[in-house]
């Protein structure tokens, strides 16, 4: 079984940073793209960034210039560096990764962390 458990959400006054962990563990062959998105109450759940095992990046409209995803192949953790934060910014963040294991396809599947809530008061 594959697990994602992310750590480091909490109350964060506006302007303030925090920073997001999820960590991956099990039965694992390679991990490709691993990614963070967010889902604030009332709406859909939207991608906040994305990073290839290559390191590639790419990034929400919203959140450029201030949050920086990076990741630890050796330790199969991705972590979300969040600045300047704003209360919309507030909502349950969930980590996702494509994993391949010893039973999915070739390509991997997708796995989904429990999620973290990050709250930004004004």
């Amino acid at each position: 079984q594959v697990q994602l458990v992310e750590s480091g959400g909490g109350l964060v006054q506006a302007g303030g940073s925090l920073r997001l962990s999820c960590a991956a563990s099990g039965r694992i062959f390679s991990i490709n793209g691993m990614a963070w998105y967010r889902q604030a109450p009332g709406k859909q759940r939207e991608l906040v960034a994305h990073i290839t095992s290559g390191g590639s990046t790419n990034y929400a409209d919203s959140v450029t210039g201030r949050f920086t995803i990076s990741r630890d192949n050796a330790k199969n953790m991705v972590y979300l560096q969040m600045n300047s934060l704003n209360p919309e910014d507030t909502a349950v963040y969930y980590c996702n990764a494509r994993i391949r294991t010893p039973t999915t396809p070739l390509t991997g599947r997708d796995y989904w962390g429990q999620g973290t809530q990050v709250t930004v008061s004004s």
